[in-house]
């Protein structure tokens, strides 16, 4: 089987080494997350962090280190007091083979380390997950989206969480920055035959509560009533402010900017990115008038000589957000931007995204981009900063919601 090493320029050898500014040109100094591919001659997966070698960047990730200095203090003025390993010995984060370099990140953030944990897989597939670390009476954050894979992902976590629980945790915390089988949140009502489907969120939220999970954080669900589905805490976390932050830098005036909803159900998340940006709202309203006939696109709102801003939470295919620009390049925007949360980016999305519509798209780490999903055009943001402190507020017994306000 396949053995990940992470490359990250996040590691504790070279901690006090990271120095970013803006160049003269006011372009940001990026970090660099590779992955690289073995094969051992055993049937396992292992995940370790190995020292940073002297590689061309692949894929750029800005993280809140990057960031301007207004910035910075903004986005940590109401960061609580943050004390190291040594003081915090009941705080225990481990991290599954998901998403090894945003949790190296975290923990770098919060000046914390990465506890040792074995994780392999047999050679039927099956995962088998050991604790190298007694976590008997520890508040224990397990960090592992279930992105694609998803199952397997799902499987890992939740074999994690297990392992946590058999080993005496006091809480167990799931940090689950992409919630994958989110979408899977009702049923189609368009007929019966439709009507006949599982709704997966709800029956992943059992899952996860009877494996022993205490709490869970997540980043922008695809819908809110997806917190209902879980009978244990969860904080939902929003990213808007990563991104508004980042946009916020290139310094575009707010009468030239308009905000974009990709489709109807997105307008409440444009809505209030809008009002963060003090920008006005324009809405893409997608109509199918009969079977085996286009979809009619109509434009609600003004777009013409704007630099418009398209935001959803997921970006898969791609197909949605792509002719919703072309819609806007025919109404005469000037620029477009998209921006997401989590990039999926499902074939054939890198082929449409770098066609040559978008002047940037925009995402966050909450799923790691792979040197094949990378083209010029993206920029990742880190949500490193954001999970660190969340980790923090729920470990001290803090407020969450006060890292908005």
């Amino acid at each position: 089987m396949a053995s990940f090493t992470l490359l990250s320029s996040f590691s504790s050898a070279k901690k006090n080494t990271l120095i970013s500014s803006f160049s003269s040109s006011s372009s940001l100094y990026r970090t660099s997350l590779a992955l690289k591919r073995t094969r051992p001659p055993n049937s396992v997966i292992n995940c370790e962090i190995n020292e940073p070698v002297n590689e061309k960047p692949t894929v750029p990730i800005i993280n809140d280190v990057i960031l301007p200095t207004f910035l910075q203090a903004k986005c940590l003025e109401n960061a609580v007091n943050r004390d190291n390993t040594k003081l915090n010995p009941k705080l225990k984060l481990f991290s599954g083979t998901a998403n090894p370099s945003l949790s190296e990140e975290i923990a770098w953030n919060m000046g914390h380390e990465l506890e040792k944990i074995t994780i392999k897989r047999f050679a039927d597939g099956e995962i088998y997950i050991q604790l190298q670390e007694s976590v008997r009476g520890c508040d224990v954050f397990l960090i592992q989206p279930t992105c694609p894979p998803a199952n397997e992902n799902l499987m890992e976590l939740l074999v994690m969480i297990d392992a946590c629980r058999r080993a005496s945790a006091k809480n167990i915390t799931a940090v689950i920055p992409y919630f994958g089988y989110a979408r899977a949140d009702r049923k189609a009502s368009l007929s019966a035959t439709q009507n006949r489907q599982s709704i997966a969120a709800k029956l992943v939220g059992n899952v996860i509560t009877e494996a022993g999970a205490d709490r869970v954080i997540a980043c922008d669900l695809h819908s809110g009533q997806s917190m209902g589905y879980f009978d244990i805490p969860v904080d939902h976390l929003q990213c808007q402010p990563v991104i508004t932050d980042y946009l916020a830098s290139k310094k575009i005036s707010s009468n030239d900017l308009v905000v974009v909803s990709p489709d109807v159900g997105g307008v409440a998340r444009a809505r209030a990115f809008a009002k963060k940006l003090d920008a006005p709202l324009a809405i893409v309203d997608k109509r199918r008038q009969e079977h085996n006939l286009a979809e009619v696109m109509n434009l609600i709102g003004d777009v013409k000589g704007k630099v418009a801003v398209m935001v959803d939470d997921i970006i898969d295919t791609a197909g949605t957000i792509c002719k919703g620009a072309e819609l806007l390049h025919e109404e005469g925007a000037r620029e477009i931007y998209a921006c997401c949360t989590h990039g999926v980016f499902s074939p054939p999305a890198i082929e449409l995204l770098s066609s040559g519509l978008f002047e940037e798209v925009i995402t966050t780490n909450t799923i790691p981009v792979m040197d094949r999903h990378y083209f010029p055009q993206l920029t990742v943001l880190s949500v490193a900063n954001l999970l660190g402190e969340t980790i923090w507020r729920v470990h001290g017994d803090r407020s969450v919601s006060s890292i908005f306000q």
